[in-house]
């Protein structure tokens, strides 16, 4: 694989996908010597409220702590010494408290470094007046919750690029968009301005591209057997030009696969409307995005365009309600998914009637599923039986009392009813219930500062953007039911197609690539939003829409409350949706005759 490179290009390597990532993304990224800037995301809504408790606990915690223990113990030595800038939003919601440790490990080491930190994001201040404001949930509507452990908006790149400006070396952030750690490189480097915004969003898709570690590089592809050597995953790289185009590659000799198709699901993960995926620093429109194959484990990438942005950043928030705890058994044996069954309503039985006896509440919600069965499949399960079943009993109430009482009373299965059952593992934990609340807040109420180390802070001002997302155009394509005529095999969609899966609050995510672009108009005509709807029924309650992508000759499906709440929320074992385009892959699609994938398989 070639590593040549020209001067007007910047190379940006993505560390990390979350906080729990592989230390071999840093370590792997500063060996391959070719990086301008390395960049890690950390931060999902339920990780900013654990670092929300941390932090009451401990005033010198609630950032990554991983980031400076183990990725920058690891890298910041070489990195320093390549000339390697270093953005990661690790801060969590104390970056001061992040800066502090990271020039604590360089003193240790022994080496320079000279430290950003962005600041403002937190929100908590503003919640009383947003109270009297009558603030509303963007999915569900309700007001704002009393009790918030978090609340931080959104972010984007012109603070990072201010930071970088100003000659930090390592620049830690609180909550930003995941792709603004790049973008922020970017605007720094080639000096683009806030409102070139076909460059602004090229810059959002590189990073969007490289924010989810090695998905950006053969991660989760549907094809996964034609991926190699998985224990040395290769992290992904971007080498940026000037004009916004960018070619995605890897590591030289890393694992891992780097094609149109891997490179495509990854775009396609958690965007939404293509045409309108809304970011703080420009409202992106990647429908005539080209992907072209331009090496090997070389992907070129163009054609992304931009909108000025919305007058709002976005507020993830976190609340406590209640409290949750799931148990598990192992059964084996004959009808093993009946017998799991039958030991969960046992146990929600008894553990209701002990409710009463001592005057606690009824669960406020309950769930069963059999693991192992092909649950998430629904009525599509193939019609075979299962030898060895997992019993995923999820529970919530408002008392903890109550879930103490159901975590002792798993263990009486194992010798009260189904034969065959083993593996209760000890009691289940009872831990908070904590949810999530998003909302807009309008840019002007927030005020960005950076921070270099030892120095005085100043302030970002951010363009407060045009039109609100709803006033944007939508591409949303609604298609009546397909008429077939012509003689036709019937073959699962997998044999005609790529996808993949991700979460937006109870919002499932649902990107389809064809195999062969010929197929599109074949697809198009039976992945109707009817169609996908009806066969993701079992988990969707809500709408399906369905975004096309010409590009890229790919469809995108959003449907919308098929979490069980989503996240935090959810007590469904798949409660980010990852397992539902593997579901809708099993959707039977007819074909004609003479069609590749009608050919019986050798």
């Amino acid at each position: 694989m070639s590593t040549a490179r020209t001067s007007r290009e910047v190379v940006i390597g993505g560390a990390s996908g979350f906080w729990g990532d592989s230390v071999t993304g840093p370590m792997q990224l500063v060996a391959s010597g070719r990086l301008d800037f390395l960049v890690f995301d950390y931060l999902a809504e339920l990780t900013m409220s654990l670092l929300a408790s941390a932090r009451l606990k401990d005033p010198s915690q609630g950032y990554a702590t991983d980031f400076v223990g183990v990725a920058m113990r690891a890298v910041l030595r070489d990195a320093l010494a390549q000339n390697i800038r270093i953005i990661a939003n690790a801060g969590g919601v104390n970056p001061r408290a992040c800066a502090s440790a990271l020039q604590a490990l360089a003193d240790e080491l022994g080496v320079s470094v000279r430290i950003a930190v962005v600041e403002g994001d937190d929100v908590m201040p503003l919640l009383p007046a947003l109270r009297g404001e009558a603030v509303r949930e963007l999915q569900t509507g309700q007001p704002l919750p009393e009790k918030m452990l978090s609340a931080n908006a959104y972010f984007g790149a012109l603070p990072i690029k201010a930071a970088l400006d100003a000659g930090a070396q390592v620049v830690i952030t609180g909550r930003c968009v995941d792709s603004a750690v790049t973008l922020g490189a970017l605007m720094h480097s080639f000096g683009w301005a806030a409102d070139d915004h076909d460059r602004l969003a090229a810059g959002s898709l590189a990073g969007h591209i490289i924010e989810c570690g090695c998905q950006g590089a053969g991660g989760l592809y549907t094809d996964w057997e034609d991926v190699p050597d998985w224990a040395h995953s290769g992290y992904p790289i971007v080498e940026c030009r000037a004009d916004g185009g960018f070619t995605v590659t890897k590591p030289e000799g890393s694992g891992g696969l780097v094609t149109p198709a891997t490179v495509g699901e990854q775009m396609l993960y958690e965007i939404g409307d293509p045409a309108r995926y809304v970011l703080p620093d420009v409202v992106c429109d990647f429908t005539e995005v080209t992907m072209t194959q331009a090496g090997m484990h070389r992907v070129d990438v163009r054609g992304a365009r931009g909108r000025a942005p919305t007058p709002d950043y976005k507020v993830s928030a976190t609340y406590v309600d209640g409290y949750r705890a799931s148990g598990q058994l192992t059964v084996v044996g004959f009808e093993a998914d009946r017998k799991a069954r039958r030991t969960a309503e046992a146990i929600l039985e008894r553990t209701r009637g002990l409710f009463r006896q001592s005057g606690l509440a009824d669960y406020s919600a309950t769930h069963i599923e059999t693991l192992g069965s092909a649950y998430l499949f629904g009525p599509h399960q193939p019609d075979v039986p299962h030898f060895e079943s997992v019993m995923w009993l999820a529970v919530a109430h408002p008392q903890k009392q109550a879930l103490e009482l159901f975590a002792r009373e798993i263990a009486a299965a194992a010798t009260s009813w189904a034969p065959g059952t083993t593996g209760a593992g000890g009691r289940p934990g009872v831990v908070p219930a904590i949810k999530q609340f998003a909302f807009l807040l309008d840019k002007t109420r927030l005020q960005p500062r950076v921070t270099l180390q030892g120095g005085e802070g100043v302030t970002v001002d951010v363009p407060r953007g045009g039109a609100s997302p709803d006033a944007l155009p939508s591409q949303a394509v609604h298609t009546a039911a397909p008429v077939l005529t012509e003689p036709a095999h019937e073959v699962p969609l997998i044999a005609l197609a790529h996808a993949r899966s991700g979460d937006k609050g109870d919002t499932s995510n649902i990107g389809v690539i064809p195999r062969r672009p010929e197929d599109l108009p074949l697809l198009r005509a039976q992945l109707t939003e009817d169609a996908v709807a009806a066969y993701l029924a079992h988990l969707v309650r809500g709408r399906v829409m369905r975004y096309e992508l010409p590009g890229i000759h790919a469809m995108n499906f959003v449907c919308e409350q098929a979490l069980g709440g989503g996240g935090m929320a959810s007590l469904r074992n798949d409660a980010l949706g990852k397992g539902m385009a593997q579901v809708l892959l099993s959707m039977p699609v007819r074909v004609p005759a003479d069609h590749p994938a009608a050919r019986p398989r050798a």
